[in-house]
Order: C-alpha cells, then sequence, then structure tokens
C-alpha cells in the first residue's frame, strides 16, 4: 500500500504595488513620449542648435527606462515549501533552509514581513508588505504553518 503524499507549495507576490507601479510606469512613458513631440525647433537658447528626431528617440527611451526601475518593484516574491523558503526581493534575494528560521514575523508597524533566523539577523520579505493587509497576513499564516511542520519533523 503506497501512501502519496503531498508537498505543499506556496508563493506569494505583492498585491497593491503591482497595479500601482504598473499604471505609474505607463504614466511615465505616456509623460515622456509627449514631451518628446514637443521637442522640435531651436532649444531655445542662443547658438545652441536645434533639436532633432534623436533627441526625441532619446526621451522616449528615457522614459522607458524610468518605468523599468519603477516595474522593479513588482520583482518581490517568496516561494516556500516544506524544507525551504526561497525570497526574492526588490535588489537580492536568499534561499534558506528551515532550519535556519527561528520565526516568521509581521509586527504592527512593519511594512512587510520578515524572517527572524537563528544568528539573531532578519531577512526582509517584501512581497508580503502591510499594504496588502488581509492577503499579507495569510502569507504569513501559510508561512508560519511551513515554518511549524519543518521545526515538527
Amino acid at each position: 500500500m503506497s501512501t502519496l503524499v503531498t508537498v505543499e507549495t506556496v508563493t506569494y507576490r505583492p498585491q497593491k504595488i503591482r497595479w500601482v507601479a504598473g499604471g505609474l510606469a505607463a504614466g511615465v512613458v505616456v509623460l515622456f513620449t509627449a514631451i518628446s513631440f514637443g521637442l522640435s525647433g531651436s532649444t531655445g537658447f542662443e547658438n545652441s542648435g536645434q533639436f532633432e528626431r534623436g533627441d526625441q528617440t532619446a526621451m522616449i527611451g528615457l522614459g522607458i527606462l524610468i518605468a523599468l526601475g519603477i516595474l522593479a518593484f513588482c520583482r518581490p516574491r517568496v516561494i516556500a515549501d516544506a524544507e525551504s523558503i526561497h525570497i526574492r526581493n526588490v535588489v537580492g534575494g536568499y534561499d534558506l533552509p528551515w532550519s535556519v528560521v527561528r520565526a516568521v514575523r509581521f509586527d504592527r508597524n512593519s511594512p512587510w514581513a520578515q524572517l527572524e533566523l537563528h544568528d539573531d539577523e532578519q531577512v526582509s520579505i517584501h512581497a508580503l508588505q502591510a499594504a496588502d493587509k488581509d492577503y499579507a497576513v495569510e502569507g504569513v499564516r501559510a508561512l508560519r504553518a511551513l515554518h511549524q511542520a519543518s521545526v515538527s519533523a
């Protein structure tokens, strides 16, 4: 008789920041594109030259680069299973086994959840943000359950 063991894997990404960053990025691209169409004729300074097609293209490109920087705030993700937790923040990430984690915390005035490690370090989990309210609480509860199950095993 075989027993099927299901390994629960949870994945969380921030919710509200994705909407805000997406809208803001689109707005920046539209704004810089509109400004680029206004770049024509003289620069307004004596003997300083004319705006060219390349200046317009560069302005649109600058808007796209700024938008990509804004969209970096959509990058955070946390993936956890019974053995480990994988955290990807705006900059950098962590792959940690549950054995090095002391607790999953989400303090009252904290902007996001944190892992408290056994060596008294803390690792931020930007994917579970206070702005997401119930979604973040659900995520923290799921991570705590996985952590507790790994400690009990």
